[in-house]
């Protein structure tokens, strides 16, 4: 077997001993600014048939399990949350509208949107605050986060499943209007979760 160059180890070594995804350059960067671009790809290739694959989820690199044994690694006891619905609206709008006010996530919903549901979304890490918008005001918009890629099993967002494969999957009960709004509105760019938060969708008031 051909030993793998020095530094295809070296970016699997650094992978492996991350604590978090990490991008092509972040990892150039901790090598002295090596290409590693043919060495991830390398890897990538390598890994594709093991156990443990290693894949890019918007733009960071990290090992996970090979999808086909995600059964074998599940506790026998899980505690099953789910987002309420408000949150899960609001996660919808921001992934298929980012970056997204909060007045435009509401026009959208066609209700006040209470604070606590996006701070919900932030502390599970799919949300951040991506700046704020050139307009008067100068209001904060969010966007989702690597994280929130990682999550979901998404290379990007352009892997954001359509309406018909949503319904398909039936994952459109009980927020099937939230979320045909936040695709079919225009004007703004461009499921299974954990439940952070219960928040009701009847009248949220900042």
């Amino acid at each position: 077997m051909t030993r793998p160059d020095d530094l295809v180890r070296a970016v699997e070594a650094t992978l492996f001993a991350a604590t978090e995804p990490m991008s092509a350059e972040a990892i150039s960067t901790h090598l002295g600014g090596a290409d590693v671009k043919a060495a991830l790809a390398q890897l990538q290739a390598t890994y594709s048939e093991r156990g443990v694959q290693l894949v890019e989820r918007g733009k960071r690199w990290h090992f996970q399990t090979a999808p086909d044994l995600a059964h074998l690694l599940r506790r026998e006891r899980e505690e099953v949350r789910r987002l309420s619905r408000a949150a899960t609206e609001v996660l919808a709008i921001v992934a298929y509208h980012e970056p997204v006010s909060r007045a435009e996530i509401e026009s959208i919903r066609g209700v006040q949107t209470a604070k606590g549901t996006l701070d919900v979304l932030m502390e599970a890490g799919w949300v951040r605050i991506a700046g704020r918008r050139d307009v008067p005001g100068r209001p904060v918009i969010y966007a989702t986060t690597p994280e929130f890629l990682t999550h979901f099993g998404l290379s990007s967002r352009r892997d954001l499943p359509g309406i018909d494969e949503l319904r398909a999957a039936g994952l459109l009960d009980p927020v099937e209007d939230a979320l045909a709004a936040a695709m079919d509105v225009p004007g703004q760019g461009e499921g299974d979760a954990e439940d952070v938060g219960t928040e009701s969708d009847e009248a949220e008031h900042d």
